[in-house]
């Protein structure tokens, strides 16, 4: 009866719209907090660090920013990788055109810098959806690593064509750069990815997510009862590009320490949207739930044999990983098109139930 529900009653509006109704989620919540911000950082390893816990927050904040766009408005994107990229040389240019402004300040406002070209790539969603939308977005995604390749200012004219973060400091402590420590950079990331998450979460439980859900839902209805589409999904398209330039800036600065435009390739905007989807589409839970199982799946598959006395070779490990991730977004999509977070939801429910059959 870990969910007993038996005496919590409801007695106003405000209780029953209650972001945990149920008490024991608030308390499970609290649980991972800790766990988060006390348990791993006094056991982690430097690889755990690098390998899992900062890469999975990252992308998790990535598909987070995709799912508003896709899994609460409706509206299909494929250039994530390339708007993550805008937030990573918007981020860059500002730190060396203000040495002296804050990291923090910096990251925040690269991720307007991807919002406004969000935007403009979203105009398109006004007259076209579906396949074509996405093929729309496909194309800033192939002009924008040509525009991160081929104009030389962003990368501030380097003969490798990169960008390589220097030392930053916050109050003192190298926070990016080669000096800085991982668990200094992890927690910064884990109180970003906090922060957006809370308001993420307030957004698409309010006015704002209910419009953009109409809209999913069915477009033409939504506008018959007064909502503005352009307005809708332009809205979706800016804070979805908001949240994914961040990730991006965290990406390069916090993770990666250097970049070049290949990295913001196709590649990237698949493994976004599979996590995305393998998560579960609508879903703030679900999009840390993909990202732990993407993330921890090539170190679950480089390791676990050669601890059997399995030899596995590199080219094998990332063939395997590739087909499993394949195989993965096809079993969701015909079983369980919600994904792991609708998995969460069942066992929730029948928690709550439990013992009784019914």
């Amino acid at each position: 009866m870990l969910y007993r529900t038996a005496g919590q009653f409801k007695t106003s509006y405000a209780a029953d719209h209650a972001l945990f109704p149920v008490k024991q989620d608030a308390w499970l919540l609290a649980f991972i907090l800790v766990m988060a911000f006390v348990v791993f950082p006094m056991t982690a390893s430097e690889f755990a660090f690098k390998a899992l816990l900062v890469p999975v927050l990252i992308y998790a904040l990535a598909a987070l920013g995709l799912n508003i766009l896709t899994g609460y408005a409706g509206q299909l994107s494929l250039g994530t990788g390339a708007f993550m990229g805008v937030g990573a040389y918007a981020c860059y240019k500002l730190i060396t055109i203000f040495p002296e402004l804050n990291i923090l300040v910096a990251i925040a406002l690269s991720g307007f810098f991807s919002a406004a070209v969000g935007v403009a790539f979203g105009l398109p969603s006004l007259r076209i959806k579906g396949f074509y939308l996405a093929i729309a977005t496909l194309a800033a995604q192939f002009f924008l690593v040509w525009l991160f390749e081929k104009w030389a200012w962003l990368y501030n004219y380097n003969s490798s064509g990169a960008i390589q973060v220097p030392t930053i400091e916050m109050f003192g402590v190298p926070v990016a750069g080669p000096n800085a420590r991982s668990i200094v950079q992890y927690y910064f990331v884990l109180c970003v990815v906090c922060l957006i998450t809370w308001f993420a979460i307030n957004i698409t439980r309010g006015r704002i997510g209910r419009v953009w859900k109409a809209v999913r839902d069915m477009d033409i209805a939504a506008e018959l009862v007064g909502i503005n589409l352009m307005k809708a999904k332009l809205s979706a398209f800016a804070v979805s590009s908001y949240i994914v330039g961040i990730a991006g800036a965290l990406f390069v600065f916090l993770w990666r320490g250097a970049a070049e435009p290949i990295l913001f390739d196709i590649p990237l905007s698949f493994r976004v949207l599979f996590i995305a989807i393998i998560g579960g589409l609508g879903s703030i839970l679900g999009n840390y739930l993909g990202a732990i199982l993407i993330v921890a799946l090539p170190v679950i598959i480089g390791t676990l044999p050669a601890a059997f006395g399995i030899p596995i070779s590199s080219s094998t490990a990332e063939h395997l990983n590739t087909m499993i991730i394949g195989g993965l977004i096809i079993m969701f999509l015909i079983v369980e098109p919600h994904g792991l977070a609708r998995f969460w939801a069942i066992i929730r429910e029948k928690l709550i139930m439990w013992p009784f059959p019914h």
